[in-house]
């Protein structure tokens, strides 16, 4: 019997090889799936979900289940410091301030098993399947097999059984102790030495405190703590068990669970607390470390705590983790899809690597400063007052200045093949570079917008329309019906060509296979297609050759209005053409990369200008030359 074959073996089902494995059970890979644990996580670990983790986890169409577990939802942090009397709030603040366009200002609490069981349903519900209790002995990329490089040995934790398989990628998301990481000899780069050591306890408390139901920052004489509010009741607490100032300092302390309930007692005089029970209690040091690479082959992969740790305070681990997921998910896809040459799988090391040293970076200055013992700020104005923030502690200021980032939003790639920039190979006239014709910034999430969708009158979230199916999508801004009239058949057009950017990974039974209800790819897999007018929905009529032309009609069910106020834009006419920095009667054509970040801003014009100027970006995203040709329709 030969050995068997896989797209992929991903080992650890923590947040980032769930994410992962979902994504590629879902485009019909062949994945090989293990953990070491015999079961999912029971309690504990992993906790917060931030809004831009929840806006991926909704366009994935898992957020409805995240939400059936009723999980808590911080929308303001307190800020607790000391007083003569113990401890007194100086402010609050919101978790995701107004000055970020988000859909879900607040981040979610729930235990990482809850989530960890929600994406395993949709694995097996894909037909996948985690394959417990599991553990990787041995791999090596030898290429014997071509098509299968890398050879991996698995056995069960009891050693009773044992499995050699090959695959075409290897990718861990074992966490801090990667047996991957290490066999690789990849170095975990830390950027100060551990200096604090905190516990951490998941239970049920009784107490007067005020505020336990939000998020605290609690600074007095006796400690810190962090207060987490949890589902079914439950509160986290992160309390400081020791530092390097402590005359009996050790970074392996260990402490029991009632000697931090203790300090939690000293900690949060005036106030009582006491607990019901205790879910869960661990002790951690913390330091920011960064693996030296990520892959050394781009066979072998690494991602999440494997490849970044830090402190839990500030809420990104888990957040991190699945933008890793699916960073990785959608470039395997399309360079084994033939749709990208393997030089993609580069970018995948050097965008997530950035990400990770931004992030660690804030986390140093962040947990510093949060196991500091901050003077009182019994006179200094709260975080909510109208003061400038000069009147806040550095605690606060950090906090308020990093919100963006810590929210999610403040992720940005730099530009490289799939982020246009100054130096990108494609360079054309009408491509619109940010504040100069546009205010999409390449390599940022594309700006939110309501418009109304057409062939239902439903009001719906712009970028949420197209799911994340591992397509790139085409956010064709079409301006006025008047005005843009040619220009838009110019581009249908232009596509409609054999090696255009649209057609030339078109299916290749496009003729004989019936895909009449598929909604979102009935041309390619490749990239999925929105068009918004600059009109009211009754204007527009998704039966007009004149304001659809082929191909733009076969996505009757993504033509949109855009008719619907918006404050942040309140004297647009056409408040998603204004959010996107377009002209509201000429357009624009925004390309978005399959997790959601833009790549590329076309501007919309008659001609062929705005098709060529696609084509020659696809073709440094694809490879390919792509163009030349013309239709005649």
């Amino acid at each position: 019997m030969g050995v068997e074959t896989y797209d992929i073996v991903i080992v650890g089902a923590g947040p980032v090889g769930l994410c992962l494995s979902t994504c590629l059970a879902r485009w019909g890979y062949k994945v090989k799936h293990i953990d070491n644990r015999s079961e999912p996580t029971a309690t504990g670990r992993a906790d917060g979900i931030q809004p831009r983790s929840l806006d991926l986890l909704r366009n994935m169409g898992l957020k409805r289940k995240i939400m059936e577990w009723e999980p808590a939802k911080v929308y303001e942090v307190a800020f607790w410091d000391p007083s003569a009397k113990g401890i007194h709030r100086t402010g609050t603040w919101a978790s995701c301030p107004k000055f970020i366009d988000a859909r879900y200002p607040f981040t979610t609490l729930l235990h990482q098993g809850l989530i960890e069981r929600t994406f395993i349903g949709d694995i097996e519900k894909h037909g996948g399947e985690v394959q417990r209790p599991w553990t990787i002995t041995g791999f090596k990329n030898d290429g014997k097999d071509k098509k299968y490089p890398v050879e991996v040995n698995l056995a069960h934790v009891d050693g009773t059984m044992e499995e050699t398989v090959r695959a075409k990628y290897l990718f861990s998301g074992e966490g801090a102790r990667s047996f991957v990481r290490d066999q690789l000899g990849v170095k975990m780069v830390y950027k100060d030495p551990i200096a604090h050591v905190w516990g951490v306890m998941d239970g049920v408390v009784r107490t007067n405190f005020p505020d336990i139901k939000m998020k605290c920052t609690i600074h007095s004489d006796a400690g810190s703590i962090m207060i987490i509010p949890r589902e079914n009741n439950m509160v986290r607490f992160y309390i400081q068990v020791a530092s390097s100032t402590d005359k009996d300092w050790d970074p392996r302390k260990s402490t029991s669970a009632e000697e931090v309930q203790e300090r939690a007692k000293q900690i949060f005089k005036p106030y009582s607390i006491s607990w019901d029970r205790v879910e869960w209690y661990s002790v951690y040091p913390i330091g920011q470390g960064i693996a030296e690479r990520y892959t050394l082959d781009e066979r072998i992969f690494m991602g999440g705590d494997a490849c970044h740790t830090h402190s839990p305070k500030a809420g990104q681990g888990m957040n991190t983790a699945f933008l890793d997921a699916v960073n990785f998910a959608w470039k395997i896809h399309h360079v084994e899809s033939g749709w990208a040459p393997r030089s993609l799988l580069s970018t995948y090391e050097s965008e997530r690597k950035l990400i990770a040293e931004s992030l660690l970076d804030f986390d140093a200055r962040y947990a510093k400063l949060f196991s500091a013992r901050i003077p009182s700020a019994g006179e200094v104005a709260g975080a909510s007052s109208a003061k400038e923030m000069e009147g806040d502690n550095e605690f606060i200021k950090t906090f308020k200045a990093s919100c963006e980032f810590t929210s999610g939003y403040g992720v940005a790639y730099k530009p490289n093949a799939i982020n246009w920039g100054p130096e990108h190979a494609a360079q054309h006239r009408l491509i619109l570079a940010y504040e100069h014709g546009t205010s999409q910034r390449t390599g940022r999430i594309m700006t939110p917008a309501t418009v109304t969708r057409v062939v239902d009158a439903n009001v719906v979230h712009l970028e949420q329309e197209i799911p994340l199916n591992g397509s790139y999508r085409l956010f064709i801004f079409a301006g006025s019906l008047s005005t843009s009239e040619k220009a838009l058949k110019d581009l249908a057009t232009h596509m409609s060509a054999p090696t255009s950017f649209f057609s030339t990974f078109s299916y290749e039974d496009l003729a004989q296979k019936d895909r009449y209800h598929e909604r979102h790819n009935p041309h390619s897999a490749f990239l999925s297609l929105a068009i918004i007018f600059s009109a009211p929905r009754s204007a527009i009529h998704i039966d007009d050759p004149k304001q659809l032309p082929q191909p733009f009609s076969r996505y009757a069910d993504h033509v949109y209005a855009d008719d619907v106020w918006d404050q942040r834009v309140p004297e647009a006419k056409a408040a998603a053409h204004a959010k996107m920095g377009l002209d509201e009667e000429k357009g624009g054509v925004v390309v978005v990369r399959p997790d959601g970040y833009v790549g590329v801003v076309v501007g919309l014009e008659e001609g062929v200008g705005t098709g060529e100027a696609l084509d020659m970006w696809f073709s440094g995203v694809t490879g390919r030359k792509l163009g030349g040709e013309r239709a005649i329709l």
